[in-house]
């Protein structure tokens, strides 16, 4: 969330992010309400000062019955004026989480993902001297996956690779963790089941109802627990109410965890295939930092990605997100997009994210300054890499003929030794 001080002294970005990102603008409310909230205080602040006064003249006054009087008249009027302070103040509190992040000026202006601006292109898709498969037929000819009876047992949008399709997942994991590792990364293995209010502090929906979530997020009957989408739900909240070291920032953490969203918004999209799916692995980079490191480690997380699609022996793009593209709490987004032969486009495979101090307010994530100062942490996040979703153009751009797939060199130390997998061998 904003800062109310922020948006008291930039009225026009903030009317300007709700603006470009689509969000309804209830500036206008919030100021009023605060004006209010604020000449509240000083009212009840004024009268207690002045209900003090009178309680200490009681002893020696010899009107004892008219100061009780008048004691009694402002102690009500003070109870009137704090239940209205409540009010007032959980009402504004309300709005200011219905106030998106105002996104980077460096951010593309459009409405939605046809407005998005590519940033460069690199590799050359593969020229086939044959007409290339589609990640499902490859699956089927190699026994690599049983999509029916995986339906039948645990219903739609739902996977299990099998064999050497199931050791290449693992084998993608395990070199997305290690490359992060030597890059100064702790590794954490995260839990899937959270509570709702962790989601909340993550800052992606819009207000405080909960509720809102439910198209998205798989709730746990008769619990107050839910099912994380991401490994960044869990760390966002890894350092709530501490207050770190300066010199400590960034701290950059690897998270893993199997991911669960409902994808209720992609209804018809993406049935067939390892796409759009219920549950699937996913290591996520996740930084805390000073907003001074912010771009710097927006690149870093960035190019890390960039450069396991270039491990991979990718083709890819990268993008910048337009304003109506990134979503409620993002300064700038970058997608990094891989090559997908069957389909003849490039498809999303992870997505570059700085959040500013947008998260760490809802979870007073701090850090002590060289000054002495207490400062909110930035923090951003992307992913390391999304599975089985990565696997698509994996197999598709690195299939022969007979419908083997090579394996990319890095790859092959954890596939023992192997070249290729599938096919007639």
């Amino acid at each position: 969330m904003l800062d109310i001080k922020y948006i008291r002294e930039n009225v026009d970005a903030v009317k300007n992010a709700c603006r470009v990102k689509g969000f309804p603008d209830v500036t206008d409310e919030i100021l009023a309400l605060d004006a209010r909230v604020r000449e509240l205080k000083t009212i009840t602040q004024t009268k207690t000062a002045e209900k003090n006064k009178i309680t200490r003249e009681i002893p020696t006054a010899t009107d004892k019955a008219s100061l009780i009087a008048e004691s009694k008249k402002i102690t009500a009027e003070i109870a009137a004026e704090m239940a209205e302070l409540d009010e007032k103040e959980a009402a504004l509190r309300e709005l200011i989480h219905r106030v998106p992040q105002v996104p980077s000026p460096d951010a593309p202006i459009g409405r939605d993902d046809a407005d998005n601006v590519v940033v460069r292109v690199v590799g050359t898709p593969r020229k086939f001297d044959f007409t290339p498969r589609a990640q499902w037929d490859l699956l089927d000819m190699n026994g690599w996956w049983a999509p029916e009876k995986i339906a039948n047992i645990c219903g739609t949008r739902t996977y299990a690779l099998m064999g050497e399709a199931a050791e290449l997942e693992l084998a993608v994991e395990t070199y997305v963790i290690q490359k992060l590792i030597s890059r100064g990364f702790k590794f954490i293995t995260c839990p899937s089941i959270t509570k709702p209010q962790t989601i909340f502090d993550a800052g992606h929906f819009m207000g405080s109802d909960l509720s809102v979530m439910n198209n998205d997020v798989f709730m746990l009957a008769d619990t107050d627990r839910c099912l994380a989408g991401t490994a960044e739900i869990i760390i966002n909240s890894l350092h709530a109410g501490d207050v770190l070291n300066e010199k400590d920032l960034p701290l950059k953490y690897a998270g893993f965890s199997p991911c669960f969203r409902k994808e209720a918004g992609a209804a018809g999209r993406d049935t067939r295939g390892l796409m759009r799916i219920h549950q699937f692995n996913k290591v996520e980079q996740y930084v805390f930092c000073t907003t001074e490191q912010s771009d710097e480690m927006h690149e870093h997380i960035l190019q890390n990605l960039c450069d396991i699609m270039a491990d991979f022996e990718l083709p890819y793009r990268v993008i910048a997100n337009c304003t109506g593209d990134m979503g409620f709490n993002k300064v700038k987004m970058n997608d990094v997009e891989a090559w997908f032969p069957s389909e003849n486009t490039y498809r999303e495979l992870g997505s570059c994210s700085s959040i500013g101090t947008f998260q760490s307010r809802r979870t007073n994530t701090r850090y002590r300054a060289a000054d002495g100062s207490l400062q909110y942490c930035a923090t951003l996040n992307n992913t390391g890499i999304a599975l089985p979703r990565a696997l698509i153009p994996i197999l598709e751009n690195h299939q022969n003929a007979d419908g083997s797939v090579n394996i990319p060199k890095c790859l092959q130390p954890l596939m023992g030794g192997r070249t290729k997998i599938g096919g007639k061998h």
